[in-house]
């Protein structure tokens, strides 16, 4: 591989012209809305060959974390998923995968304070690159349904379908988010359900716009009698679907069950598009008891462990994680 060449852009006029888009994760288009969005800083690394075709790609995204209470100051930068590779080089992901990611790292440098790379295809894609960049896994949990062979009725128990229909019966619906209002309503339900999770990053206004605004996301809104009682953002990339983002009033209307139909809609709305499976981007920590995720498997999905990246760039404290997650 010598005569290739690694090249990162941040500047979106910099883009080169073939880029694929078929993975959103690692597209133009999410280069984009990420550039639009404050506290988001995208860096696109390519692997290009000598006449300049593009063989590798992979989106990273700087996060600019800031909170009073509790207090905390930093950036952190998050990769989703290991990229996108031409067919040619398919035998060769792991290795190219490892060239970015160095690459990548020795661009950001000790102004990001840690560097994450989750939903990688398999548990153990490019172990052996990544432990010699001298990145640490900590045991994850993952969880997605499948949308094919069987309809999601046939995936769930009795007694939650009828907890379902009786929200229905009572007058609950779920549609998009259709205005300003609905907009204002569900930006201010994300931000009040995450409130106290300092480990959920939510991003800008302008994000979820951008995102409902474009082909491959969409904007849920559940009501009740004109209230907002829960709130869902899914994309869609390469014919699955992913559950994104989701809030809920669970205290205040919890006879209405705001949770079970804002997921069940998500399931059964991507099963109407004909999306091969659903896929949940956060399952919670992975604690061994987990009541989120034990919530999120009673609609019939399918466990699966798998492994979350870690690199500090502050050297001593990677070195006692790296030596805290051992093996």
């Amino acid at each position: 591989m010598s005569e290739l060449t690694i090249n990162i852009y941040t500047n979106p006029s910099h883009l080169p012209k073939g880029l694929h888009e078929e993975n959103i994760f690692h597209s133009r288009q999410y280069f984009l809305l990420a550039k639009n969005t404050p506290r988001l800083k995208p860096y696109m690394v390519t692997v290009e060959t000598g006449d300049h075709v593009i063989i590798a790609q992979m989106l990273a995204l700087i996060r600019y974390r800031a909170s009073w209470i509790p207090p905390y100051l930093y950036r952190h930068c998050m990769i989703l998923g290991e990229g996108v590779y031409d067919s040619d080089y398919a035998e060769q992901r792991a290795e190219l995968f490892g060239m970015m990611l160095e690459q990548l790292t020795a661009k950001i440098g000790r102004w990001t304070l840690y560097i994450e790379v989750s939903h990688l295809s398999s548990k153990m894609f490019a172990y052996k690159q990544l432990r010699e960049r001298h990145f640490f896994p900590v045991r994850w949990n993952s969880i997605h349904n499948s949308l094919h062979s069987r309809t999601p009725e046939e995936r769930i128990n009795d007694r939650l379908l009828r907890r379902i229909k009786s929200s229905y019966e009572r007058g609950v619906i779920t549609d998009e988010v259709k205005s300003e209002d609905d907009f204002i309503s569900f930006m201010k339900l994300m931000r009040r359900h995450n409130r106290l999770k300092p480990k959920r990053y939510i991003p800008a206004d302008e994000f979820f716009r951008g995102l409902h605004e474009s082909e491959n996301g969409c904007l849920y809104v559940t009501r009740y009698h004109g209230h907002i009682i829960g709130c869902s953002a899914l994309v869609y990339s390469e014919n699955q679907a992913y559950l994104w983002y989701a809030a809920y009033r669970r205290k205040t209307f919890a006879f209405l069950h705001p949770a079970d139909i804002t997921i069940w809609h998500a399931i059964k709305d991507s099963y109407s598009k004909g999306y091969e499976h659903i896929y949940f981007m956060d399952v919670g920590l992975p604690f061994r008891k987990n009541a989120f995720r034990e919530f999120l498997l009673r609609f019939g999905g399918k466990p699966a462990s798998s492994y979350r990246w870690f690199h500090c760039t502050i050297g001593w404290i990677n070195s006692l994680l790296s030596w805290f997650y051992r093996d």
